[in-house]
């Protein structure tokens, strides 16, 4: 049902408290701001109750809490600030829209998550609901507040976990598995931004937030309904047959995560997602992998077992002797890594400046007029050349707002004169860069480029020929490493799909999953149907 009680900026309470005492005394009114989010329900949702009386609480929710200022935002509903009339007590309320429960499933989906939030014990690892209220326009969840933020934005922050840190982290989402599991619920939709810190301390408790997908089961009980997010998601759940032990697969993608920064399996597409977990090919040799224990990465591998009955119960990983041995695990920390894949992606990025020039130097004056008036807006002081102030304000003023590093990383990843800016040309590389590849003629045109002999295949001598002609000493060296990162099928060269996969990862995968909050993939598994992938597999 979406992301519940998201608290991304700690709240002070100080602030928030002189706040409320003002919107304290506009309780009665019908303007105040805390008053129109919840009125209106609209046709036939007035009539309809929700949730039963004995899941909910007499009276609406605006005769209880001060509901303040939006925390999250899901598919269904919308959390806020809220505030206890007469305690004075901070809350995150949860109001899930009737309007948007179109469907028998909506409205069961609302139900079950309230049920569930009820049946499940109380654990300092799992949000507790305080009461569930319902109105004409609304269904309310009042939860406790976590101040602390998501474990996906502390993720972002720190690029990686160490595996101690690591191993804390992934104790209490299993934890959460065994909770879920011994009461007879399956989570279905575990994912770090449903994971959200008490506080802003480094030793938080961690929570589990979000049970909007989950569903109850009882032993031997087999589901087909294809709900999750796609990186975290089992295989089993693509075929349409699973039970419990899914949940395990999406804490192992989790784990592989947080110890390395990425996914273990991402493309640009749904279904190249899809693919990639079928075909279950884990990478254990980028950076950090060769840094990391060989105890981390066989819990990993028992976690992510394609076949089900093979997969680690809950009991097991929290029994396996990494977890058991976290307090000694190595806590390095992870400088050199990170700099190691910073070098990794300016690399990669030689290969893909190089076409970015070529696509650049066959667009039509129609196609780069937008990126040559926004050149010039950019280029303040009108020297031809955009500075990394100039491309850091011009970036922020059309609505893409980086940190510094991604800045200086898109500086780095384009300037060919290594002076720290751009000129025009290098410019309009950026720009495509940011815009992402979707044009196959213009990739066609730049992989024909590299493709000197026309066999449809970039080869080992001709990537190195064409980084040569870039003037890199290294183009050998570099060219082995780029192979090593495109070549997906492993079979010594480029092709077409592979080139065109490099060339759109512009877009990060931390947004990509952000993109998904709630779903049921039914379409995905139809097309995987259809062109064999889901036939194929052996497992």
């Amino acid at each position: 049902m979406g992301n519940c009680c998201l608290s991304p900026e700690a709240v002070v309470r100080e602030d928030v408290n002189t706040h409320f005492t003002v919107a304290h005394h506009d309780h009665g009114g019908s303007t105040g701001k805390n008053h129109h989010h919840h009125n209106g329900g609209g046709g036939h949702s007035k009539r309809m109750m929700v949730l039963s009386s004995d899941a909910r609480s007499v009276g609406g929710i605006e005769e209880k809490y001060v509901l303040d200022r939006e925390l999250g935002r899901g598919e269904f509903g919308v959390t806020y600030l809220c505030m206890d009339r007469d305690t004075n007590e901070l809350f995150a309320c949860k109001s899930i829209s009737k309007r948007k429960l179109r469907t028998a499933v909506d409205v069961e989906d609302v139900r079950r998550e309230v049920a569930i939030m009820r049946h499940l014990p109380k654990s300092p690892s799992i949000v507790s609901l305080r009461e569930a209220r319902e109105d004409d326009g609304a269904v309310h969840l009042v939860m406790e507040l976590c101040e602390g933020g998501e474990l996906f934005d502390r993720i972002v922050a720190r690029g990686h976990y160490s595996e101690r840190a690591a191993a804390v982290v992934v104790r209490t989402i299993v934890e959460v598995v065994q909770q879920c599991h011994r009461h007879g619920v399956i989570h279905r939709d575990l994912k770090p931004e449903n994971f959200l810190f008490a506080n802003k301390k480094e030793n938080s408790p961690l929570k589990a937030i979000d049970f909007g997908l989950s569903i109850f089961f009882k032993p031997g009980e087999r589901f087909s309904e294809i709900v999750g997010s796609p990186y975290y998601m089992a295989p089993e759940v693509l075929k349409r047959n699973y039970g419990p032990e899914i949940d395990i697969w999406s804490a192992g993608v989790i784990l592989y995560i947080l110890l390395c920064g990425v996914p273990p399996f991402w493309a640009e597409t749904e279904q190249g997602v899809a693919q990639a977990i079928l075909r279950g090919i884990i990478d254990f040799k980028r950076e950090p992998w060769p840094c990391i224990s060989e105890g981390a990465k066989k819990l990993v591998r028992q976690m992510l077992e394609p076949d089900p009955k093979l997969r680690l119960t809950a009991k097991q990983v929290l029994e396996h002797p990494w977890l058991q041995n976290a307090k000694k695990a190595p806590n390095v920390p992870l400088g050199d890594v990170v700099k190691s894949r910073l070098k990794q992606f300016s690399r990669m990025n030689r290969f893909k400046r190089r076409a970015l020039r070529v696509i650049a130097d066959h667009l039509s004056t129609e196609e780069v007029e937008d990126i040559k008036e926004m050149f010039r807006m950019m280029d303040t002081d009108n020297d031809g050349i955009v500075s990394h102030d100039e491309l850091k304000a011009g970036l922020a003023k059309f609505g893409s707002h980086l940190v510094e590093s991604e800045v200086q990383m898109l500086i780095e990843a384009v300037d060919t004169n290594g002076k720290g800016t751009l000129d025009y040309g290098e410019f309009v590389a950026v720009s495509l860069h940011l815009q992402r590849m979707a044009n196959d003629e213009h990739l066609r045109r730049a992989f024909s480029y590299f493709d000197k002999d026309g066999n449809g295949f970039i080869e080992p001598e001709e990537l190195r020929e064409a980084l040569a002609e870039d003037g890199a000493p290294d183009s050998t060296d570099v060219a082995d490493d780029i192979l090593k990162e495109v070549d997906s099928d492993k079979d010594g060269r480029i092709s077409y799909d592979e080139f065109v996969a490099m060339m759109k990862t512009g877009t990060d995968w931390r947004k990509a999953s952000r993109h998904y909050s709630r779903g049921r993939f039914n379409s995905l598994s139809v097309r995987l149907m259809k062109d064999g992938s889901l036939n194929s597999s052996k497992n």
